[in-house]
């Protein structure tokens, strides 16, 4: 997997696309127990131009958590850190990684989409005292 054009055939064809914009695309994993995590997907840029897919999910709004517990939890993670970023115009936590495609594959981006979305979704549950609002 080389490019985002890539991505989104693979993601094309074993989810529903919410959201299929030129460098962004999103979809609603399903999870169990009936649960679901809204993925996003975006191709990003470094300043010398290497292109990096961003894997990231929301897990809840960022008013009343405590900052500490975030750099703490950015700490412990070997995959994943929480980052902010609007959601409807709203500060919200979201659950990120970024992989540069040289070191991305089918596989590995199906383990990470697996990974981020249900950890992402455990964090929401805690987040929104149990409920599922992506």
């Amino acid at each position: 997997m080389h490019h985002f054009e890539a991505v989104r055939s693979l993601i094309g064809s074993l989810h529903p696309l919410r959201q299929n914009d030129p460098y962004l695309i999103s979809f609603d994993l399903v999870l169990p127990h009936g649960r679901h995590q809204g993925i996003y997907l975006a191709e990003l840029e470094d300043e010398i131009g290497r292109r990096y897919l961003r894997i990231s999910t929301p897990i809840g709004p960022l008013a009343g958590v405590d900052p500490k517990r975030c750099l703490r939890f950015n700490w412990e993670q070997r995959n994943g850190f929480l980052a902010v970023a609007d959601l409807d115009g709203s500060p919200y936590l979201h659950l990120c990684e970024n992989r540069p495609y040289d070191l991305l594959n089918q596989q590995e981006l199906r383990r990470l989409i697996g990974e981020l979305g249900s950890l992402g979704d455990q964090l929401e549950q805690v987040i929104v005292s149990g409920g599922d609002a992506f």
